[in-house]
Order: C-alpha cells, then structure tokens, then sequence
C-alpha cells in the first residue's frame, strides 16, 4: 500500500513537472549522510539515523545537475583542461575529445561517426561483445 501511495504521487508530480522531493541530510551524532523522500515538512521531524537511530539531522545542500545540449557540452569542452570524475562517469561524453578535434579541423566524421557514437554512449558494453564477433 505504501509503495502504491508513493508511486502515485511519484507520477502525480511528474505529470506537472516538479523535481521529487529527495532530501540529503547528516546525522549529527555519526556524521553519516544519508537520503529520504519528504513529501511534508512535518515528515522531517520523524527522521531517524538508518546508521546510528540518531534524531539530530540536518538538511545538506545537495549538488544541482542541470542538463545541456551537446552542442553546449562541445562548445565548452576544453580538452587541456581537468576533469572530475563525473565527467568520465556520464556516458554523453563519450567521443567528446574526437568531435571537438574533428570541429576544429573542420572535418565533418558523417553519419556514421554518429550511429557508432550514439551505440557506445547507450551502450558501452557493446564495443567489447562487437570486437568478440
């Protein structure tokens, strides 16, 4: 019933297009972050520790992801500069380094580049079981 009740207004907020509700917060007593769904402010005060039992939390800032088009990724691609690891980590940057490469030779890589790009950043396992064959 719980999950029932939660997956509807799970979909009943993605129907008017608002951001879950999914909080991060730390124990103040174990120091361990930990996150919840809180569909009412009043749900913050029944918080417990899922560590420690601890009843001091408190809200973390969480980090804000926004998203943006490749041609803004390419755009701002710099390949001399640092990386993050969630840089390696999202699979849209992927060829990055060809294309940026490729636009600044003005070579056009066709549609093909494409296709194959578009399989391996869906897909990365793929090259290895195409390689197999």
């Amino acid at each position: 019933m719980l999950y029932y009740a939660i997956s509807k207004a799970c979909s009943d907020l993605k129907r008017e297009k608002f951001a879950m509700p999914i909080y991060e917060y730390e124990c103040l007593s174990c120091r361990r972050p930990f996150q919840r769904l809180v569909m009412k402010k009043e749900e913050e005060r029944d918080l417990r520790c899922p560590k420690c039992g601890g009843e001091e939390v408190k809200r973390l800032i969480s980090r804000v992801h926004h998203h943006s088009s490749e041609q803004d990724r390419l755009a701002s691609y710099d390949p001399k500069g640092a990386r993050e690891d969630a840089f390696f980590k999202d699979s849209r940057n992927i060829g990055l380094g060809a294309k940026k490469r490729a636009q600044q030779m003005g070579v056009d890589l066709g549609q093909g580049f494409e296709e194959k790009l578009e399989k391996l950043r869906t897909d990365p396992g793929s090259v290895i079981r195409d390689s197999d064959e």
